[in-house]
């Protein structure tokens, strides 16, 4: 079959596995963003929410249901799934009708939690005007199910680009490709939550660089559309979190920075593409800052607080910085004893690295890029959110580095590498 081929195959194969969790993966985070989309295709606030509580009611009984089937005292009791519902549906309506009555009806989220955690999502329209031509179509269970597996089908298809982009083997492309679905950036992206699309985004934006890169061989033309899909891939970031479209910003600034300080050193010209990403990276930083601010975007002190009161549970702090530096060292030592008694993501990521410094320039790149899921988990430090799904973009690095650290395998040393400076046909990025 065509390489096009097995990418589609692959696609559907993950697509069709994924038939058997079509419930049961909601987080309290679903509902905000469900009900942000929900009124965006016309909904009020109370149908809304109804939809939302629906469904996130729904996965939870589903979740409860699986497991109680295997629960070794419980398996042979009754059928949880009407409890669970009918449970869920009081706690959340009448936490939603409590706060309707005290007058917290703006924005476009139903009030599930106070109005200052609310604004958090009231700043990430991306993903819910995402989610509404499918909810819209295919109603609210289907509809998110299919949204999530399109997302997620399009990151691992983005992986397969960004290696064949890089002149790597097509089975290496297809390689990395099954990674990213294997690999916990399919199980976060099928989650109806942000972080399939910006793991998607910031994978363009990693096209974007190495279409840059290889420009001085495929033409201008090359070169004009990996600018544009870097900033177009930030722009569409700050709609869907503005913190990634800050975080990725500042790293492509930081690598491009670094690759050029080193090429000078020795005695290299750096060539247009890297500062000229380097700058994109920069420009959107500064952006980001500066539109955050001007449409009062929750500002990193907010985002703060919510951390230290549990949502604004809680007082707030007056005094945050402290608690929180001391937080950040805590939260990174008890995470290193976890990577040290279950080292497969350290692993990971010294091999991406690894494969990604084969080149050098690309590489560079590509770390900045994972370097925004260590830098998301810094500004969030919980160790229970969720999976670690903050943390999930690093794991881009090991699915495309991986691939670039077995390049050498599979060629058998009978072609000279790309990274070598001897393109084969499909071009190279130094």
């Amino acid at each position: 079959m065509r390489p096009r081929t097995w990418v589609l195959v692959l696609a559907a194969v993950f697509a069709v596995l994924q038939l058997a969790n079509v419930t049961g993966r909601d987080t309290p985070d679903t509902k905000n963003y469900l009900s942000y989309a929900l009124s965006l295709s016309g909904e009020g606030k109370r149908g809304a929410a109804a939809g939302a509580i629906e469904h996130y009611c729904a996965s939870r009984a589903a979740a409860a249901k699986r497991a109680q089937s295997v629960h070794v005292i419980r398996f042979h009791r009754a059928d949880p799934t009407a409890r669970v519902t009918a449970g869920c549906r009081e706690r959340e309506w009448a936490n939603v009708e409590r706060r309707l009555r005290a007058g917290q009806t703006g924005g476009h989220t139903a009030p599930f939690m106070p109005e200052r955690f609310m604004q958090i999502f009231e700043a990430r329209p991306g993903y819910p005007v995402f989610l509404v031509p499918f909810v819209s179509l295919l109603g609210v269970t289907w509809g998110v199910w299919t949204a999530s597996v399109l997302v997620a089908a399009a990151g691992g298809v983005l992986v397969f680009v960004v290696l064949r982009t890089l002149a790597v083997p097509v089975p290496l492309a297809l390689t990395g490709q099954a990674l990213y679905y294997v690999l916990p950036c399919g199980t976060t992206a099928m989650r109806p939550m942000t972080e399939g699309l910006l793991m998607a985004l910031t994978l363009a934006a990693v096209w974007g660089c190495a279409l840059a890169l290889r420009g001085g061989r495929e033409g201008r033309r090359s070169v004009r559309r990996g600018y544009w899909l870097v900033g177009g891939a930030l722009a569409l970031l700050f709609t869907v979190k503005h913190s990634q479209a800050l975080f990725l910003g500042v790293c492509l600034a930081a690598a491009g920075a670094a690759v050029a300080l080193v090429r000078r050193r020795r005695g290299t010209p750096p060539g247009r593409a890297v500062p000229r990403l380097a700058g994109l990276g920069l420009a959107a930083a500064l952006l980001t800052s500066v539109l955050a601010r001007l449409l009062h975007y929750p500002s990193e002190s907010e985002s703060l607080q919510d951390l230290l009161t549990g949502h604004f549970a809680r007082p707030d702090r007056a005094d945050p910085w402290p608690e929180f530096l001391q937080l950040q060292g805590n939260f990174w030592t008890e995470w290193s004893r976890r990577q040290l008694r279950e080292p497969l993501f350290a692993a990971a990521l010294a091999a991406g690295v690894w494969g990604a410094l084969r080149r050098p320039a690309f590489g560079a790149f590509l770390v900045a890029a994972g370097a925004t899921g260590i830098l998301t988990q810094a500004g969030h430090p919980d160790i229970g959110i969720w999976g670690e799904r903050l943390i999930v973009l690093a794991w881009l690095l090991p699915v495309v580095g991986v691939p670039l650290l077995l390049e050498p395998v599979v060629r058998g040393g009978r072609v000279p590498l790309p990274a070598q400076g001897h393109p084969d046909r499909a071009g190279a990025v130094s």
